[in-house]
C-alpha cells in the first residue's frame, strides 16, 4: 500500500505511524529522516536542502519534494507511510505530478482528527525530566510523585514548546498550510477520516479496518 499520514501536532501520528508499518510491512517515509539521509549521502537534493538549512532557512517546495521522490523511487514496489509531507496543496500537487511520471498512486489518506482542545492538553501536558530525560504526562503518563521522575528522582520541567501559547501557534500553521489537504484528498475520494479522539488502542483498531478494506 502507499499512504500518507496527516493530523496536526498531538494527534498521536507517530505511535500510530509505528504500528501501520509494523502491521503491514511497509516503510515509513519520515520527512525528517529522509532529509538526515539525503545530507549523509549527499544527493544532489540533500545537498540543495542543506545550503537552506545551514542559513536557518526553509527548504522551498520543490527541493523537498525532490527529496522525497530520490526516496520514494528505492521504495516504489514495496509500498511506503508518507508521515510529515506534504504539508501543504503545492506539495500535494506536485506528489500527484510524480506519481504519474512513475505510474503510481496513493491509496489511501488517513486523517487523524482530534479537537483543539484536546490537543491543548495533550500539547501541555508534557514534562520531562532534567537529569535523565525521561518523558511524562499530567494526564495520560503521569509520575508517582509530583514533579518528580519515576527512574531518577529528578526535578520535571516543561519545555519552552510545550505552553500554550506555543500549542496554539503550532495549530495555526498546522490549520492554515495542511488543512486544506483535507479538502483536496477528500475530493479524490481517498480521505480516510480517523477520530483521534479515543484510546490509542481504538484508533489503531479503526485504523486497521479502514486499510484492510482498501486491501479489499
Amino acid at each position: 500500500m502507499r499512504l500518507i499520514l496527516l493530523g496536526p501536532p498531538g494527534a498521536g501520528k507517530g505511535t500510530q505511524a509505528e504500528r501501520i508499518v509494523k502491521k503491514y510491512n511497509i516503510p515509513h517515509i519520515s520527512t525528517g529522516d529522509i532529509f538526515r539521509a539525503a545530507l549523509r549521502e549527499g544527493t544532489e537534493m540533500g545537498t540543495k536542502a542543506k545550503s537552506f538549512m545551514d542559513k536557518g532557512q526553509l527548504v522551498p517546495d520543490d527541493i523537498v519534494v525532490g527529496v522525497v521522490t530520490e526516496r520514494i523511487r528505492k521504495l516504489v514496489k514495496k509500498g511506503f507511510l508518507l508521515d510529515g509531507f506534504p504539508r501543504n496543496v503545492n506539495q500535494a500537487e506536485a506528489l500527484d505530478k510524480v506519481g504519474e511520471h512513475m505510474e503510481i498512486k496513493i491509496d489511501g489518506v488517513i486523517n487523524i482528527d482530534v479537537p483543539d482542545e484536546e490537543l491543548i492538553d495533550r500539547l501541555t501536558g508534557r514534562r520531562m525530566c532534567k537529569s535523565c530525560g525521561a518523558s511524562f504526562h499530567v494526564k495520560f503518563k503521569p509520575p508517582q510523585v509530583r514533579n518528580v521522575c519515576d527512574h531518577c528522582g529528578g526535578e520535571l520541567y516543561q519545555r519552552d514548546d510545550d505552553t500554550v501559547e506555543t500549542a496554539k501557534e503550532r495549530l495555526e500553521v498546522y490549520h492554515s498550510q495542511t488543512s486544506p489537504l483535507i479538502d483536496y484528498y477528500s475530493k479524490q475520494g481517498i480521505l480516510i477520516n480517523i477520530d483521534g479522539n479515543q484510546d490509542m488502542e481504538m484508533v489503531f483498531s479503526d485504523v486497521t479496518k479502514a486499510l484492510d478494506n482498501l486491501k479489499k
